[in-house]
C-alpha cells in the first residue's frame, strides 16, 4: 500500500493561534490544488504558537477537542480532500499543560485518532520544559485509515527506547515531531553532496531518524520548526526515512517549505526479512526484561546520594572526551553556512518579529561593524541600511576612512555625527573632573544616544557589533556597546568574526589592523587586555565547554593566560545581566512572570 507524506515545515508567528491556525489553512489551501494530494500531512512541534514561549505556554493552550474543532472547520473551507493531519501544539488536558501532538482524520467524520503528551522534556542548555509543562507517560501505536502510527515529540526520539516501544505496538510509520534549534557551525564532515552545508545539528538529527528507521525497520518522518525566537533559529532540514535507513525526502535549512514523499508500506516486510532485528527483540524481550537486576539499579541510586562520592581528584592529565573529538582548530567556521544563517536571523528578526524594514549600525571602521553591516545588506537589502559614523575630535582619521569604504562598497546610506561638542559638553558640566576611561565611556554611551535618536528618525532598528569575545571579557561599555536589540555576532568569537568577514568581502586593510575601540589614542584591544585573541578565544572556548584550568594548562596554554582569562571571564557576569531587582513579590519579572523577549 501506498500512503502519500506532506511535511510542512513552516514558521509560526510567536505565541498567536489564530493566525497559525490561518497558516495551517494556507497549506491546506495549497495542497487542495495539488494533482495528487497527500494522505497525511504533518507539521513540527508547537506550530500552533511557538516553542520558546516559558510561562506563556498558559495563554496559548488548547484543550485537543478545541484544536479538533478548529483543523475541521478549517479544512472544510480550504476545499482540501479528505486526508489526515498531525500537528504540535500545547495543550490543557485535566488541569495541567502538555507539550503534545495531535493526530486527527479530517473531512467526512473528522475525529481525533490519538494525542501523544512528550514524555521526555528537555530541562538543561537552552531549554527548561520541565517548568512550564508536564511529561506524558506513554509511547504507543494507534491504528489510521491507511495503516498503523506512532508519534514522538522531539527530545523522545533521542532515547532510543521509544522508538523501540513504537515499532513493537505495531508501527508501521514513526511521526517525529520537533522544534529543534539549530546548533554548530563548525566545518561538518560526512554532508551528503547534494545538499549544503548544515549546522552540525542538522546532521545529528539526520542520523538519529535514520538509524531509527534502520533498526525497527519502519517509516521515519521528521517535522521540524523554522523560523527565530529570541536568536534561536529553528533549523528545519525535515526529513523523511525509509525502513532501510535511506533518505527519501528532504528540506531546505531555515526555509519554508513543504515537501513530499511516497510511503510503501510493502517495503518495510523486504526491510524486516533482510534485516530482523525487530524480530529478533521480539523474540528476546522477556528474555532481556528478567535480566534487568532491579537490586543494583536501586543500589546505583544508593550510591549517588553517598556524599563521598565523587570526591576523589582526577588524574591531572586527563581530558574530557569533548576535546578529542574536536576538529584541530575549535576556532574554524563554516564560512559560507554561518553567513547563510545570520542573514536569516537578521531577516526574520528585523522585519518578521519586530516589524522594521530597515537597520541601523554605527560604523567604526573596524572589522565587527564592517560584518554587521554587510551581513544587514544581503539580509535587508542595501538601501535599508543606515551606517553612522560617530567620530570625537580624538578618534582616527583612519578610521573615519574605513567606515566611509565599507559604506561605498555595500552602496548603503551613510551618516556622520560628531559627537565632540556633546562629550566636551558633559566633561566641562562635570567639572572637567575625568579620566580617559571616563571620557570614553560617555564617547561609547552618547554614540548609543546618537544611534537610538536616528533609530527613531529613520524608523530603523540598531544593529548591535559587539563579538563573543568581547562579551565574555566584560571589553564593552555597560549599556552602551551592548545595547543595540538585535545583534547577529554575539555568539561568535573574534576570530571567527575574522574568518567570516573575510569571507564576505571586508576589505583586506580593515581586516589586518589591529582591533582597537578608538576611545583613547594609541590604544588597542589586545594592548588593553593583554593577551591576544587568537590566544583568548581558545581559552575562552574550553573554559565554555567545562574544561579545568590544570586540562586547559595541559593543552599547552601558559597557565598566566589561562588565569587572565578565567578571572575576567568570572568578574564579568554582572555585565551580562539585567539590573539586579530586590525580590519583594511572588510576581517578580524574569523570575515568577516568565515572558521571552520576543513573545
Amino acid at each position: 500500500m501506498r500512503v502519500r507524506v506532506a511535511v510542512a515545515q513552516i514558521r509560526p508567528t510567536k505565541a498567536d493561534y489564530a493566525d497559525n491556525l490561518r497558516r495551517v489553512e494556507s497549506v491546506l489551501v495549497d495542497i487542495a490544488s495539488w494533482a495528487e494530494p497527500p494522505d497525511l500531512v504533518v507539521f513540527p512541534e508547537t506550530v500552533m504558537s511557538g516553542y520558546f514561549l516559558e510561562g506563556g505556554v498558559r495563554d496559548v493552550a488548547v484543550t485537543a477537542g478545541t484544536l479538533m474543532r478548529d483543523l475541521a472547520r478549517l479544512h472544510a473551507d480550504s476545499g482540501a480532500p479528505a486526508l489526515d493531519v498531525a500537528i504540535g501544539f500545547y495543550e490543557e488536558f485535566r488541569n495541567q499543560y502538555y507539550n503534545s501532538a495531535l493526530y486527527a482524520s479530517l473531512g467526512g467524520a473528522a475525529e481525533v485518532q490519538h494525542v501523544h503528551r512528550k514524555v521526555f522534556l528537555p530541562t538543561y542548555g537552552l531549554f527548561d520544559e520541565h517548568r512550564f509543562v508536564e511529561p506524558g507517560s506513554r509511547v504507543y501505536a494507534f491504528d489510521t485509515r491507511w495503516g498503523r502510527a506512532a508519534m514522538l515529540v522531539c527530545e523522545d526520539a533521542w532515547h532510543s527506547i521509544t522508538g523501540t516501544l513504537a515499532a513493537l505496538d505495531g508501527a508501521q510509520l514513526i511521526l517525529v515531531l520537533s522544534a529543534a534549534p539549530a546548533r554548530g557551525v563548525a566545518p561538518a564532515e560526512g554532508c551528503p553532496a547534494e545538499v549544503q552545508s548544515r549546522p552540525a545539528s542538522v546532521e545529528r538529527w539526520e542520523r538519529l531518524v535514520q538509524h531509527m528507521a534502520e533498526e525497527h525497520g519502519v517509516f521515519v518522518v521528521l517535522a521540524q520548526l523554522v523560523g527565530f525566537e529570541g536568536g534561536k533559529g529553528f533549523q528545519g532540514s525535515s526529513t523523511v526515512v525509509g525502513p532501510n535507513g535511506l533518505v527519501l525526502a528532504r528540506g531546505p535549512v531555515f526555509e519554508e517549505a513543504v515537501l513530499e514523499a511516497d510511503i510503501e508500506l510493502d517495503a518495510i516486510t523486504r526491510a524486516r526479512a533482510a534485516q530482523p532485528l525487530l524480530s529478533d527483540l521480539e523474540t528476546q524481550l522477556l528474555n532481556l526484561l528478567r535480566s534487568i537486576d532491579t537490586d543494583r539499579v536501586e543500589a546505583k541510586y544508593d550510591a549517588a546520594r553517598d556524599p563521598a562520592d565523587g570526591l576523589a581528584t582526577p588524574p591531572q592529565a586527563e581530558l574530557p572526551s569533548m576535546v578529542g573529538g574536536e576538529s584541530p582548530d575549535p576556532m574554524s567556521v563554516d564560512c559560507d553556512l554561518t553567513s547563510r544563517w545570520l542573514v536569516a536571523f537578521l531577516r526574520d528578526e528585523v522585519v518578521r518579529r519586530r516589524g522594521f524594514n530597515k537597520g541601523i549600525v554605527g560604523l567604526s571602521g573596524g572589522v565587527d561593524s564592517a560584518l554587521t553591516a554587510t551581513l544587514a545588506a544581503q539580509a535587508l537589502g542595501p538601501e535599508n541600511v543606515i551606517g553612522v559614523r560617530m567620530p570625537y575630535r580624538t578618534s582616527s582619521q583612519e578610521s573615519l576612512e574605513h567606515a566611509e569604504l565599507v559604506a561605498n562598497r555595500l552602496g548603503i546610506c551613510l551618516e556622520t555625527v560628531d559627537i565632540t561638542a556633546a562629550v566636551d559638553g558633559y566633561v566641562d558640566a562635570a567639572h572637567g573632573d575625568t579620566n580617559p576611561t571616563r571620557r570614553g565611556n560617555v564617547m561609547a554611551r552618547l554614540r548609543m544616544v546618537a544611534l537610538f535618536d536616528l533609530s527613531a528618525k529613520y524608523d530603523a532598528l540598531p544593529l548591535g557589533t559587539g563579538n563573543k569575545t568581547e562579551r565574555l571579557l566584560g571589553y564593552y561599555t555597560w549599556h552602551a556597546d551592548d545595547s543595540p536589540p538585535v545583534n547577529p555576532l554575539g555568539d561568535l568569537f573574534k576570530s571567527q568574526v575574522r574568518q567570516l568577514a573575510k569571507y564576505v568581502g571586508v576589505p583586506e586593510v580593515i581586516l589586518a589592523k589591529p582591533a582597537t575601540a578608538d576611545l583613547v589614542e594609541g590604544q588597542t584591544d589586545e594592548g588593553d587586555l593583554g593577551i591576544t585573541y587568537d590566544v583568548a578565544d581558545r581559552i575562552l572556548h574550553y573554559l565554555l565547554k567545562g574544561l579545568q584550568r590544570h586540562q586547559i594548562v595541559a593543552l599547552g596554554f601558559p597557565a598566566a593566560d589561562v588565569d587572565l582569562v578565567s578571572d575576567r571571564l568570572n568578574s564579568t557576569h554582572w555585565k551580562r545581566r539585567l539590573p539586579t531587582v530586590a525580590l519583594v513579590s511572588g510576581t517578580a519579572i524574569g523570575e515568577s512572570y516568565l515572558r521571552p523577549v520576543d513573545y
